[in-house]
C-alpha cells in the first residue's frame, strides 16, 4: 500500500509543481499591477487568473498533498483544521493560522461576486501567496524522505 501511496504522491507533487509555476507567474504579474481602485480589463483578467490559481494551489496542497503526507506518516485523517495543524507540527507550513486564512480566502474566491469584496480578495491573495509558495518548498523537502 505504501508503494501505491508513494506513486500517488509523486503524481500530486507534479501537479503541485505545475500549479506553483503558474501561480508564481501570476503573482509576479499582479504584484507589478498592484492594487487599484479601477482596473483595466486585461488587469482584471490577470487578477482573476491569479485568484483562481491561488485557490487551485491551496486545494492541491491542503486537500491532496497534506492528506497523503498524513497517510504516509500513519496519522489519522480528521478535519481540514486537524490537517493544517499537523502540517505546522511537521514544519510543512510556517503558521496554521495563516493557512486557515488561506483556506478562508480560497472559499471567498469560490463564492464572492460583489466587486468591492473582490478587491479585498485581491489584496489578501497578494499578501498570502508568499506563505503558500514557501509551503510548497517545505513540502517538496519533506517528501524527499518518501522517495527512498
Amino acid at each position: 500500500m505504501t508503494g501505491q501511496l508513494q506513486l500517488i504522491l509523486q503524481k500530486e507533487l507534479k501537479l503541485l509543481a505545475d500549479a506553483t509555476e503558474v501561480l508564481a507567474y501570476s503573482y509576479n504579474k499582479c504584484s507589478r499591477i498592484g492594487i487599484k481602485s479601477c482596473y483595466l480589463p486585461e488587469e482584471l483578467e490577470s487578477f482573476e487568473s491569479f485568484t483562481g490559481r491561488f485557490a487551485r494551489l491551496s486545494d492541491i496542497l491542503i486537500q491532496k498533498v497534506f492528506r497523503l503526507v498524513d497517510e504516509l506518516d500513519l496519522d489519522s485523517q480528521g478535519t481540514v483544521r486537524d490537517r493544517i495543524n499537523r502540517a505546522e507540527k511537521k514544519e510543512l507550513i510556517g503558521s496554521s493560522d495563516t493557512f486557515v486564512e488561506i483556506r478562508m480566502v480560497r472559499n471567498d474566491i469560490a463564492h464572492e461576486y460583489v466587486p468591492e469584496a473582490i478587491q479585498e480578495i485581491f489584496i489578501k491573495v497578494l499578501e498570502l501567496t508568499p506563505a503558500l509558495l514557501d509551503a510548497v518548498e517545505r513540502v517538496e523537502r519533506h517528501c524527499r524522505k518518501y522517495r527512498s
